[in-house]
């Protein structure tokens, strides 16, 4: 529920950002100092809520918008802000949904956006901003200068955790090769791929809320995020067989939803491979099984390389297999065996060269 209301309220901050004409409708209610209520969407729930009014249905426009809100009552748009189709609508939704807010207008709005699942915009006349309401969440809209000193501050961040990440992955790699690998290694891994992760996701709403203001921000964005490699997902099918196989996806989920707070605990973290914090030292040495690293050959398919981690059962076995071993394996040819061969070999050099330069 949490990530479908993130994900609407998302689309909504795309519906409303600088450069769309819902956006500049909206500010010209801010300059024109009048208030607003604006109902993104049109159904059977709005209209049994809905009394009075007028039916217009015409096509939507930043000037109809703003001369519409001069009228008291609420306005109904499609979802899409391309047609009005009613004005000066009395709503009147359910009173026993609860509601932190005071005003008339605005206790309205995130009731309306409660009952009718629909996103609600409230343009304050006295306050001058402008929240939007999306399933129970309120999100007040901001001008770009402050969104953009946010996000460069993220973007900076981000610069860093990319580097150190890049750091951790070479060397996992290289250890991987030399079968060197401790629990802390994977789980540091997995604790700075997910740093990014969440960085990398902050950045994107600021993307969205910044509209035309942020394609320069989306150019970086785009810069540090690229060749991130294999995902949390890989590492996890890799080391899940440490102490029994796990669920991977409820493992990635697990990880995505931590705090803070047991982000920083690598114990917690290692907890996701299926052991417990404390039962066993972060200091012992564990075995990949090799996924991870065949992701990064690209003549290898999901399916041959699960075919090849189940005949070879460890990365040192597939590392160690010649051109002949590897043709014994069902769906692998002579020149895909050479492919794989010549593969694992450049990343192995390219990752013990990394790693003592």
């Amino acid at each position: 529920m949490v990530k479908s209301s993130e994900d609407a309220l998302k689309a909504t901050l795309a519906r409303v950002a600088p450069g769309t004409a819902l956006r500049d409708g909206l500010e010209r209610i801010l300059r024109g100092r009048t208030g607003a209520l604006i109902v993104l969407g049109n159904d059977k729930q709005v209209e049994a809520i809905s009394s009075g009014g007028f039916d217009i249905g015409i096509e939507f426009s930043p000037t109809r918008l703003r001369e519409l809100a001069k009228m008291d009552g609420a306005i109904v748009c499609d979802k899409d802000a391309a047609t009005i189709y009613t004005a000066a609508v009395q709503l009147v939704p359910d009173p026993s949904i609860p509601t932190q807010e005071s005003g008339t207008r605005h206790r309205t709005a995130e009731r309306v956006a409660i009952q009718t699942g629909l996103p609600v915009i409230s343009v304050s006349q006295s306050m001058q901003i402008i929240a939007l309401y999306v399933d129970g969440i309120r999100h007040v809209l901001e001008g770009s200068e402050p969104v953009l000193a946010r996000a460069n501050q993220a973007l900076a961040t981000l610069e860093r955790y990319r580097a150190r990440l890049d750091q951790v992955t070479n060397s996992l790699s290289a250890l991987e090769i030399e079968a060197m690998v401790t629990l802390r290694d994977v789980a540091v891994t997995l604790q700075r791929q997910e740093m990014v992760r969440r960085i990398s996701e902050e950045i994107s709403q600021y993307v969205l809320e910044l509209g035309v203001d942020g394609r320069l921000l989306s150019l970086q964005l785009d810069e540090l995020t690229s060749g991130l490699g294999p995902d949390s997902g890989m590492i996890l099918r890799d080391y899940s067989g440490v102490k029994g196989g796990i669920d991977v996806e409820a493992a990635l989920d697990r990880l995505q939803n931590f705090s803070s707070t047991d982000l920083i605990d690598l114990g917690r973290i290692a907890s996701v491979l299926g052991i417990q914090p404390g039962t066993d030292s972060l200091e012992a040495v564990v075995q990949p099984r090799g996924y991870r690293l065949l992701s990064a050959v690209k003549s290898v398919p999901r399916a041959v390389a699960d075919r090849l981690v189940d005949h070879f059962g460890g990365l040192q076995n597939l590392m160690a297999a010649n051109i002949d071993d590897l043709m014994a394996v069902d769906g692998i040819g002579e020149q895909r065996a050479r492919l794989i061969r010549e593969g694992l070999s450049r990343i192995a050099e390219t990752s013990l060269l990394d790693r003592f330069m």
